[in-house]
């Protein structure tokens, strides 16, 4: 299973998002994302999410609050483990990123982006400022089948 962290900055009720449409074979080839990736050997998942977010926006983190964690499994892509973060004070100057297009958008135009699904899920859950919380997604293709939310079905079209 892959583990990764996935962050989303905030900041004047909008999130710092990544287009990505740079790299070959990418799972998430034109869709927006919060920025994030792969743990390194070692890392915590602070680790992971203060470093990725360095990378990818040349942006320090301030603070880091750790929402939830989303388990995806997919009969097309690797099962990955993600963690949340959101993030509301860093510091720094925003570079170009060479998997995509950084860009500041509104929260209520997330949804109307290409997204996955399941992300719309949990970006609502990180507005709702709810506690800690665990999601499952279920995809066949990139259709998403199932969506269990802290052990309780969510969505089923299974």
């Amino acid at each position: 299973m892959i583990l990764s962290s996935i962050i989303y900055i905030e900041r004047d009720n909008k999130y710092l998002m990544l287009h990505r449409t740079r790299k070959e074979n990418d799972t998430n080839k034109d869709k927006w994302i919060g920025v994030g990736g792969k743990f390194e050997e070692g890392e915590t998942p602070e680790e992971c999410a203060r470093r990725e977010t360095m990378e990818e926006t040349g942006l320090a983190l301030s603070n880091l609050f750790y929402r939830g964690i989303v388990t995806f499994v997919s009969d097309k892509y690797d099962a990955e483990q993600m963690h949340l973060f959101k993030s509301t004070a860093f510091s720094g100057k925003i570079k170009d990123c060479d998997e995509g297009e950084l860009d500041w958008i509104e929260k209520e135009r997330l949804l109307s982006l290409p997204i996955w699904e399941g992300d719309k899920i949990f970006l609502r859950l990180l507005d709702q400022e709810i506690p800690f919380f665990s999601l499952k997604l279920r995809y066949e293709g990139d259709t998403l089948i199932k969506a269990v939310l802290n052990e309780e079905i969510i969505l089923d079209r299974g």
